[in-house]
């Protein structure tokens, strides 16, 4: 997976391309544990996300908890049917705000 990281003050966006996986959720972590505290606001682009298992899961809710925490929001952007499936069936996509 690839990770593409961009800050603008209190806002944050993470281009992830590939699959989010056990093996690839952990690059995730470190760069959504790693972002400045002043970040409220967190996109993460899954344009070329092609699947995302319970780990990948696991990391975008430690994110949506971190914005939160910090009185901001986290969105998820223009995930594909595979992806948003998941996020249906898990119930996620009643939880996260998500931008098709």
């Amino acid at each position: 997976m690839d990770v593409k990281t961009t800050v603008d003050g209190t806002k944050a966006r993470i281009e992830l391309t590939g699959k989010l996986t056990v093996q690839t959720s952990p690059d995730l972590t470190v760069v959504v544990e790693g972002l400045p505290a002043e970040v409220r606001d967190l996109d993460i682009d899954l344009t070329d996300v092609s699947y995302i298992a319970s780990a990948g899961l696991r990391v975008l809710v430690t994110a949506d908890k971190l914005a939160v925490k910090h009185g901001g929001v986290m969105r998820l952007l223009h995930p594909c049917d595979d992806v948003l499936e998941v996020l249906d069936m898990t119930g996620l996509s009643e939880v996260f705000t998500i931008e098709r």
